[in-house]
C-alpha cells in the first residue's frame, strides 16, 4: 500500500510500505476512505517531537471501512464504517475505566500514552491502518453522516470540546474568550454554544480566522494586535474579565493573555501545546481564586459528539475547506502548512 512515511525532521514521503495485518486478537485493519492532517503533524515534521522515529507513518485521524477483524473482536465486522479515533483505549485498565483514555495502560504503542497513531505506532495517512483495541478505539458512523462530518470527530472537535469548554467548565450565561481561533480553538467556539455562553469572544491576529469564528458561533472577535485589545474584551465584559479564558494557540504570550483577561473566580483552559516553558505569575494570580486546566484529549465525549452531528446540532463539515485525493498527499501538506495563506483549516483527504 501507499503511505505518507517520516524520514526525520523535513522529509516526508508517500511511498511503497507493507499492508498492516492483524498483529493481536483485538485489532481491526481499517482501509482509510477519508483523512486529514492536523497541526501536530506539523511539529512532528519540524523535529519538535522526537519520540516519532523515523519510518514512522503519520497521521492519527480518519473514517474508513474495516477490511479486517481479530479473532476477540465480536461487536464489529468486516464492511463497517467507522471514526478512527486519535485516541487508544485498551477498556480495561484503571484510567480507561475513568473514561481518561489519553493515559491508556494499554502496552500498545507505550503503557500511559493514549496517542499511539503516528506517533509511536503506524498512522492513518496511508491507505489502510491497524486499530489496536478496536472495540473501544473505533466508533460506527451512523448512517446520514458524511465522512468529512465524521473525520473531525477523530479529533479536533472531542479536543476543544474536551480541554476547552469542559475543562474550563462553561456554564449557562457566561462570557468565554478563546485566544487563537485556528481549527482547535474554532471547535471549541462551536462546541461553547451547547452550554449557553451569553458571548464568545474570539482573539486573533488574523481576520479571516476572527471572520470564521464569527460564523462558527462567535458573537465578536478581536484583534491583539490592537493596542487597546485587551481594554476591547474588559468592555465586553462588566468590566471584571470573562468568566473562561481558553488557550488554543500554544505560546506563552497568549497564555499570559489568558490570565491578563480572566475575572476572579474565573478559569483558564489551556488547549495549545506549549514548547517553550511559561512563566505563571502566580504572586498575582492566587488571590484572585484563578483556576487552571489543561490536558490531553481523551475523546470520551466523541460518541455524545457523534450524536449532535447526526441530528444537525454540530456542523462539523464547515471545517473542511480543501480537499484531496491520497495520491495528492503531499500538495495537502503544502496547503495546510500554508494555513495563513491559503486559508485552509482541515484539508479533507480521501481515497
Amino acid at each position: 500500500m501507499k503511505a505518507l512515511v517520516y524520514h526525520g525532521p523535513g522529509e516526508k514521503v508517500w511511498e511503497d510500505v507493507p499492508d498492516p495485518r492483524i498483529e493481536h486478537p483485538t485489532d481491526v485493519v481499517v482501509q482509510v476512505d477519508t483523512t486529514t492532517i492536523c497541526g501536530t503533524d506539523l511539529h512532528i515534521l519540524k523535529g519538535d517531537v522526537p519520540s516519532v522515529q523515523p519510518g514512522r507513518i503519520l497521521g492519527h485521524e480518519a473514517v474508513g471501512t474495516i477490511t479486517e477483524v481479530g479473532s476477540a473482536v465480536s461487536t464489529l465486522a468486516v464492511g463497517d464504517r467507522v471514526i478512527v479515533s486519535c485516541i487508544k483505549s485498551c477498556g480495561k485498565c484503571m484510567f480507561c475505566k475513568k473514561g481518561v483514555y489519553a493515559h491508556c495502560l494499554g502496552d500498545e504503542g507505550a503503557s500511559g500514552i493514549g496517542w499511539v497513531f503516528g506517533h509511536l505506532i503506524d498512522g492513518t495517512q496511508a491507505e489502510y491502518v491497524r486499530v489496536p483495541y478496536a472495540e473501544n478505539s473505533v466508533y460506527r458512523v451512523p448512517d446520514g453522516v458524511t465522512d468529512e462530518q465524521a473525520v473531525m470527530l477523530s479529533d479536533i472537535l472531542p479536543t476543544g470540546f474536551e480541554i476547552g469548554v469542559q475543562y474550563g467548565r462553561v456554564k449557562p450565561g457566561d462570557v468565554v474568550a478563546i485566544v487563537g481561533v485556528g481549527p482547535v480553538g474554532l471547535a471549541a467556539t462551536m462546541t461553547a454554544g451547547l452550554y449557553g455562553p451569553s458571548r464568545i469572544i474570539a482573539l486573533d491576529p488574523d481576520a479571516n480566522r476572527r471572520n470564521t469564528a464569527i460564523a462558527f458561533g462567535a458573537s465578536d472577535a478581536v484583534d491583539p494586535r490592537e493596542a487597546d485589545w485587551k481594554e476591547q474584551v474588559l468592555a465586553l465584559t462588566d468590566g471584571w474579565g470573562v468568566d473562561v479564558a481558553i488557550e488554543a494557540v500554544g505560546v506563552p504570550a497568549t497564555f499570559r493573555m489568558c490570565t491578563d483577561i480572566v475575572r476572579p473566580g474565573g478559569t483558564v483552559a489551556n488547549i495549545g501545546v506549549h514548547g517553550r516553558p511559561v512563566e505563571l505569575p502566580i504572586q498575582d494570580l492566587w488571590i484572585h481564586n484563578i483556576s487552571i486546566s489543561m490536558g490531553l484529549v481523551n475523546t470520551n465525549t466523541t460518541e455524545m459528539l457523534l450524536k449532535l452531528v447526526a441530528q444537525g446540532r454540530l456542523a462539523s463539515e464547515k471545517f473542511a475547506t480543501h480537499r484531496f485525493s491520497l495520491d495528492n498527499m503531499i500538495e495537502a501538506y503544502d496547503v495546510f502548512g500554508r494555513a495563513a495563506e491559503t486559508k485552509a483549516l482541515k484539508v479533507v483527504i480521501t481515497r
